[in-house]
């Protein structure tokens, strides 16, 4: 933990990453490292791989950023060029895309990961990694209070922490919640958060293409396995195109077949230019990151993990039914 408090100190400029198709937690806690930072006069600057959803766009407001994709290579040199940098969210630079993960080894200055998804590597000179804490948003509070620094968390960089936390928890229903995330929570509202105005611009802010394709996902495309605990929905790109899909209008899909009476283990694909992205859930006695991390070049935590097929969608499912047994 000290460790972060010695770079803060030692340094004055920062690079912020974060992982590839940035999720709440991605975003939030690499936006309240920022605004963190900028309370304690550093310069800091925050790297994506890629675009995030439109919906999480609001929370990068007041926020110096860069899309790595859209980078010049100027621009990347001067990011590789600062004093120090910071790696959120994410356990291995494969996280961040080959790309991106090349400038890993030109950065001049020293390096620090703070995570909490489980098998951590090596990549950067000092490692912050909890797999019990609910979200790296709430090991980034930790972190703070750890090292005296938690007088620092403005309104803003508070804003990022909930987000995070809100996100990676399900809205404080998993398993991973404990009374030190709740006592991040209290801090929070402490200082004036408006933690409805974050719910609502995450979960309740639709259009109507977005209910419609997963109204369509649920009816259309939701499949329960015969004599099993699991459910699967299926999306090709030509259902994407149909509804006029846009990054984010998925999200959180693959919860509501979790929630359905009986099932124990969701799979959520979807089918993209470069592939099959993979999203698993489950609870209980079922763990899914091992299974990804076989199966699918994927991996996360023990009920949440992430997987890709360079197969076509429907191969890909067979392949995912021919392998269930390992689940169950």
């Amino acid at each position: 933990m000290q460790s972060f408090k010695l770079l803060v100190d030692q340094h004055h400029s920062f690079l912020i990453t974060t992982h590839k198709s940035p999720d709440g937690d991605a975003i939030g806690s690499a936006t309240a490292c920022y605004f963190f930072l900028k309370k304690m006069g550093k310069n800091p600057m925050v790297l994506l791989p890629d675009e995030p959803s439109e919906g999480l766009l609001p929370f990068l407001s007041g926020v110096s950023y860069k899309v790595f994709e859209n980078c010049s290579v100027n621009e990347i040199q001067e990011m590789i060029s600062m004093d120090a940098s910071i790696h959120m969210d994410y356990n291995d630079p494969s996280r961040v895309g080959s790309e991106m993960s090349l400038i890993f080894e030109q950065l001049k200055g020293p390096s620090i990961m703070i995570d909490h998804h489980p098998n951590p590597s090596t990549f950067t000179d000092y490692s912050i990694s909890k797999v019990e804490a609910s979200s790296t948003a709430e090991l980034f509070y930790e972190v703070l209070e750890r090292n005296d620094l938690s007088s620092n968390v403005d309104l803003h960089c508070a804003r990022g922490i909930y987000l995070g936390i809100l996100t990676d928890t399900g809205s404080f229903r998993f398993p991973s919640v404990t009374a030190f995330t709740h006592h991040v929570l209290e801090k929070l509202l402490q200082l004036g958060l408006d933690h409805v105005e974050i719910h609502e611009a995450i979960y309740d802010d639709n259009s109507l293409n977005r209910l419609q394709l997963r109204g369509f996902a649920i009816a259309e495309r939701l499949e329960i396995l015969p004599d099993m605990p699991i459910g699967v929905i299926a999306l090709s790109r030509e259902d994407l195109r149909r509804f006029n899909y846009k990054k984010g209008d998925t999200e959180g899909l693959v919860n509501v077949i979790l929630s359905i009476k009986g099932i124990q283990i969701a799979l959520f694909a979807i089918e993209k230019e470069d592939g099959v992205k993979l999203s698993f859930r489950s609870k209980g006695n079922y763990f899914v990151n091992d299974f990804s991390s076989r199966n699918f070049n994927g991996g996360g935590h023990k009920y949440a993990a992430g997987g890709e097929s360079k197969e076509s969608l429907d191969v890909t499912i067979s392949r995912f039914k021919s392998l269930v047994n390992e689940l169950i």
